[in-house]
């Protein structure tokens, strides 16, 4: 399910005047493949659950880095999301932020590539953690924590009663903030409707019709 979302907006983002520089040479959705595949290779089981990698470095020859110069950074964030929804199709717990960098490499024939990937743990402090319907757990860190319907969210929702950008968890010292962002729907916590409040141990927040637990660290 993850990669044929990754193909379609792929076609939307090759559309025009990219289109011509796909026809019989290396495929973006390639890239996707191997990488979800790395991180089936490569996940560990642990006491969070099955651990999959979550930094990437993808390699491409010269010749394919430059027919993807004009999108390399939309390319990066579609690899990210990805693996973020090959991961939850798996249910695959990341220690760290998903990162993609992509490299190139004079040596490798075009339509080659290579791909490494590694588990980096996010050593940065924890406030908090956002437990999802599925059971994974978001850190709170020192980042704000975005929930809403666009990729880029941290918490992507495919819920339509959520907002493009419906709310965001930050923290302030030791304080926890849940803020609505304007939503259309509202945000709630513990059933009650709210714009900004520090969140408890145990509190539920509900964004549409999606239910996430906070619990303090």
């Amino acid at each position: 399910m993850g990669l044929q979302q990754f193909e379609r907006r792929l076609e939307r983002m090759v559309e025009g005047a990219f289109a011509k520089a796909f026809r019989g040479e290396l495929q973006p959705i390639e890239l996707g493949r191997r990488l979800t595949r790395e991180m089936d290779l490569h996940r560990a089981v642990s006491v969070r659950g099955l651990v999959a990698p979550n930094v990437f470095e993808v390699v491409l020859s010269e010749h394919d880095h430059d027919r993807f110069e004009g999108f390399l950074d939309a390319l990066s964030k579609e690899l990210v999301e990805a693996a973020r929804e090959h991961a939850r199709t798996e249910d695959y717990t990341f220690l760290g932020p998903v990162v993609v960098e992509i490299n190139s490499d004079r040596t490798l024939p075009k339509s080659t590539f290579e791909i490494a990937s590694e588990v980096v743990e996010n050593t940065e402090t924890i406030a908090g953690w956002i437990v999802l319907p599925d059971a994974r757990r978001i850190g709170v860190g020192p980042e704000p924590v975005t929930i809403g319907r666009l990729p880029d969210c941290t918490v992507t929702l495919a819920d339509p009663n959520v907002s493009r950008r419906h709310a965001e968890i930050r923290r302030d010292g030791d304080r926890v903030y849940l803020i609505d962002l304007g939503s259309t729907n509202g945000t709630r916590v513990n059933g009650v409707p709210v714009h900004q409040r520090e969140l408890a141990d145990g509190d539920v927040v509900t964004v549409g019709i999606t239910a996430l637990r906070f619990e303090a660290d």
